[in-house]
């Protein structure tokens, strides 16, 4: 049985990387690349934002490896004003995407008082942008049932839902009419 106050995960996939929507950043405000040392970063942002997974000292290498060049290129942080890292996301990869190596939006957030402002717009055009660049024909992500203003967005940068199974299908189902789609 699917119980609509649960948290559940969900894929959602964007077949090409064509046509991405561009949001230009508010003024003043500005994006650089992961340097080294951004791991405690990383983990301070999700920390403050994510209340659905525990945000270990180990999930960063577990998410991301060690190779620093390879997250230099792919892990995006989002500046206010002041250069504070309020949001990041990670332009990423699965070698084994449905048997083959697909681009990856993965750990997309932003800071709480900073939600609501537009802001994972211009980052999410980015983070889409760096796949594009890096070849990546197609891309998925993953999310959850519980994150509606995210799947809006999603959906607004040409995601549609992939479920993977039955019960997936049905949680769909049961979000479609809550969905700005």
């Amino acid at each position: 049985m699917i119980l609509p106050d649960k948290n559940f995960p969900l894929k959602m996939l964007r077949e090409n990387l064509e046509g991405i929507p561009q949001f230009p950043l508010p003024e003043n405000f500005s994006m650089r690349w992961f340097q080294l040392g951004d791991e405690q970063l990383w983990r301070a942002i999700q920390s403050a934002a994510d209340k659905f997974n525990d945000i270990t000292p180990e999930l960063f290498a577990k998410q991301f490896g060690d190779d620093a060049s390879l997250l230099a290129q792919r892990q995006c942080y989002l500046l206010d004003p002041q250069h504070n890292a309020i949001g990041t996301a990670t332009a990423w990869f699965n070698d084994n995407f449905e048997g083959e190596r697909v681009g990856r939006i993965h750990w997309l957030v932003i800071l709480p008082e900073h939600q609501g402002k537009g802001l994972s717009k211009p980052l999410m055009s980015a983070v889409c942008n760096r796949l594009k660049k890096l070849g990546h024909a197609r891309t998925y992500l993953t999310t959850s049932s519980a994150r509606i203003p995210a799947i809006n967005l999603y959906l607004k940068f040409g995601f549609v839902p992939a479920p993977q199974s039955d019960d997936e299908q049905k949680i769909w189902n049961t979000l479609l009419p809550k969905l700005k789609w």
